[in-house]
């Protein structure tokens, strides 16, 4: 189970970890954070120094009742920080969080290495092709209208099945628009209520009918917070008990705020299955 970023096959046999980098002020845990180069850098030499594979940028939160942000706006923030991280750290690669296709093609034109998309193509009709011809890997994610409407929409007839038939129909598509490699990613938190979130969870290995692996993003969300009366930034160790368990059922890559920690929770779950 590899994956081709740039040129170089990623084994995702062994689960990796991708580090997240939200170069955005209103995201819900570390939004406003890394305004300038120095907190940029050093935040990404961290994320390398404790063994992440991908640094995925941001700039556009995805949280709910998250504010528009124009394309414009969206490139002046993600643009000059991938080059930075690549001027800096060459090696690194990058992902981008990004639902805009040309924010892809430029994201991809700078130096990054893969797309990562909250709609799997579905908020830029051009999203899917543009991947396409780029090559670049793709990750998709399961989510409903847009996010602030997204939490308007849980209502499911079985949320497995439906997930699972909404990943096939995006996985032909890209199929079709020769994507080969295709990462997919349930989408915690995104049009789904509390309670679906943990059924998600707790029935991941059943997203494995269609053949793509997959990455969970858990770390500091409301369903851990929510569920412990508590707050993001009280969060690091429900997050780390999520990620066994998402580790257990199959997951491939952990999406995180804390690489060190979910790379301890990789090392122990490694051992335990040796």
């Amino acid at each position: 189970m590899t994956i081709n970023c740039k040129g170089q096959l990623i084994d995702l046999s062994t689960p990796k970890v991708m580090g997240i980098l939200n170069v955005t002020p209103d995201s819900f845990h570390d939004g406003g954070q890394y305004k300038d180069e120095s907190a940029i850098l050093n935040q990404v030499e961290t994320m390398l120094n404790d063994r992440v594979t991908f640094i995925d940028v941001g700039g556009y939160s995805s949280r709910p009742g998250a504010d528009y942000v124009t394309e414009t706006e969206e490139l002046n923030r993600v643009i000059p920080v991938v080059q930075l991280i690549l001027k800096h750290f060459p090696e690194t690669y990058i992902s981008v969080d990004t639902f805009r296709s040309e924010v892809a093609k430029q994201s991809i034109d700078a130096g990054a290495a893969l797309i990562n998309d909250i709609s799997a193509g579905q908020l830029d009709e051009q999203m899917i092709n543009t991947v396409g011809q780029l090559g670049v890997p793709y990750i998709m994610m399961h989510m409903r209208g847009n996010p602030k409407t997204m939490q308007a929409q849980t209502k499911y007839d079985d949320l497995i099945k439906d997930i699972n038939f909404y990943f096939a129909e995006r996985i032909a598509e890209a199929h079709a628009a020769k994507i080969n490699d295709i990462i997919i990613d349930p989408g915690f938190g995104f049009a789904k209520t509390l309670e679906q979130n943990y059924q998600l969870l707790n029935q991941l290995e059943l997203l494995g009918i269609v053949g793509k692996p997959i990455l969970a993003g858990l770390s500091r969300k409301s369903m851990i917070y929510k569920t412990l009366d508590t707050t993001s930034s009280n969060a690091l160790n429900g997050t780390t008990a999520l990620h066994m368990i998402a580790l257990d059922k199959g997951s491939k890559i952990l999406r995180v705020h804390d690489v060190k920690e979910a790379m301890e929770c990789i090392t122990l779950f490694i051992k335990l299955h040796a």
